[in-house]
């Protein structure tokens, strides 16, 4: 299947009821695919006048319980930040979809990876974070949208999902596997859709007119951000168990550009490893701690933007190691051969 497409039927199969959404390449196929598809099983799909307000309706439809998805690209989701923000704050399920094009500005329709601040750091204001799913295959990106969803519901967050350009247009085989959904809270006793047996109305709401008050939701956040850390990390380690010259970052399609680096690099002698963040956020830290003795020239951050992710990496490692950093922009792909001529850069010509 096309990647948008198998977004669209991976999100059917989690049992996600309600799209929104509005059109902008390279993502607008999800839209289109579900257009059809959703009143096909019965669901609910509506294009939005515009991207605000389709991240609105996200917000008034999550807020009676109801699992529901919105998708864009780049400029898009800056136009859904505001919303995003007020979804973290009143504590709302959901799925954002993002496949990432060139910016800043209008860009280009090329792949990028240069929303990594957007998604990791926020992106809207205020002091919230959200899980962020970064597939490196189509395959992948349909599990973990089942995996957004569920934990979208269990942490009340909204979720997600950051592919490249590449990953919405390219096809690969797809397998919809039997997943076993994860123990969900059995009713949403926070949504308001009616009284349901209460004796006062659920109220849903992001204003806090007393500091103290709005301190007090924010330190609750916070307390469900560092769960989330300590349980939600997702992260590939390749060839990481032995002694390596470096070690490569690299997440998404440009983790699997950086696999055959590491395989031609061997065929000169040179030992690479990998490290594939699957979460960027939240980051996974520990896996920096668990292989700063298995490289000796520390690590190179590989990715398809002016060098975002390479502040996370430098600060998993804790000055503990040198962090290189090689990227291209713009809707550029790295390509292995100049990977692997930073990687002899960086060497010294040493194997």
């Amino acid at each position: 299947m096309k990647g948008n497409e198998a977004i669209g039927e991976a999100a059917i199969k989690a049992g996600c009821q309600c799209f929104f959404g509005y059109p902008i390449t390279p993502q607008t196929e999800v839209a289109a695919y579900l257009s059809k598809r959703m009143p096909q099983v019965g669901r609910t799909f509506l294009q939005a006048e515009s991207e605000v307000a389709a991240i609105n309706m996200v917000y008034g439809c999550s807020g009676t319980g109801t699992r529901c998805m919105t998708s864009s690209s780049s400029p898009g989701i800056s136009l859904k930040a505001e919303g995003i923000s007020y979804i973290a704050a009143a504590e709302l399920p959901c799925v954002i979809i993002n496949i990432v094009r060139g910016g800043p500005g209008l860009g280009g329709i090329q792949p990028a990876q240069s929303d990594y601040f957007q998604a990791t750091k926020g992106g809207g204001h205020g002091d919230y974070r959200m899980p962020v799913y970064a597939p490196a295959s189509i395959q992948e990106m349909v599990d973990l949208i089942g995996d957004a969803f569920d934990v979208a519901d269990i942490y009340r967050t909204p979720c997600m999902i950051m592919g490249d350009g590449m990953l919405g247009q390219m096809m690969e085989p797809v397998e919809f596997k039997e997943r076993t959904e994860r123990e969900l809270p059995s009713k949403k006793q926070w949504k308001a859709a009616g009284l349901n047996g209460r004796k006062k109305h659920n109220i849903i709401n992001t204003l806090f007119l007393k500091p103290e008050e709005l301190e007090k939701h924010n330190l609750k956040l916070q307390e469900k951000y560092r769960e989330l850390e300590k349980k939600e990390v997702k992260y590939e380690e390749y060839k990481c168990e032995r002694e390596n010259d470096l070690i490569i970052v690299a997440y998404g399609t440009t983790a699997r550009v950086c696999k055959n680096v590491i395989k031609e690099a061997e065929e000169e002698g040179i030992k690479l490893g990998l490290i594939r963040p699957i979460t960027l956020w939240p980051f996974p830290k520990e896996s920096f701690q668990n292989t700063l003795s298995k490289t000796k020239q520390g690590y190179l951050t590989v990715e398809m933007s002016c060098g975002q992710m390479v502040e996370d990496v430098r600060l998993s490692v804790e000055g503990m190691k040198p962090v290189a950093f090689y990227g291209r922009t713009g809707g550029m792909v790295p390509h292995k051969e100049d990977i692997l001529q930073k990687v002899r850069e960086i060497l010294g010509g040493e194997k």
